[in-house]
């Protein structure tokens, strides 16, 4: 998958330590209960390559092509909001890379491979209620508020955007 300054790829277990620099980030990782140590980074990348398998999706490595840079990770994973399993579009951005549209243009890619490749009739996004900036690329991304709801003791906010081709 492309956008105009990225690509997107499968994750490999040869990230481990470029996508360790986000998720054992403590700032990075404010709105998780805690931040990963080296083996849940092995893990969450095995994961995403069974959900390749499993669903056709999964987090990507997302990487910069001018200078082919490692940013951290975006995509489609299958989350429960409350009794619902959906898709949900999700991302981790190493924080030198914050504030420069490149989560957004990740997320907005997703969207259209979940729609146009996947034929997804609706795509979510969901994080705590704290995390404002996750929430304003979810709206960048033409979501709209879905439901509040309370996970891992934490007040938490789904968003939504219906494909429009369905």
């Amino acid at each position: 998958m492309e956008t105009e300054r990225l690509y997107l790829r499968e994750l490999v277990l040869e990230d481990v330590q470029e996508l360790s620099k986000v998720l054992t980030d403590a700032e990075s990782m404010q709105y998780y209960p805690e931040p990963f140590n080296q083996e849940k980074v092995v893990k969450w990348i095995q994961w995403n390559m069974e959900n390749y398998k499993k669903f056709n999706h999964g987090l990507w490595a997302v990487i910069i092509k001018k200078g082919d840079i490692f940013i951290g990770d975006c995509g489609i994973t299958m989350q429960k909001i409350e009794n619902e399993t959906v898709p949900e579009i999700g991302f981790h951005i190493i924080k030198n890379y914050w504030n420069q549209g490149y989560a957004t243009e990740a997320a907005i890619a997703c969207k259209r491979y979940a729609f146009e490749v996947l034929n997804y009739p609706k795509i979510f996004s969901y994080t705590t209620f704290r995390n404002i900036p996750s929430q304003k690329v979810a709206e960048k991304m033409g979501m709209t508020t879905y439901k509040v709801f309370h996970k891992n003791g934490e007040k938490q906010i789904a968003q939504v955007v219906c494909n429009t081709k369905g």
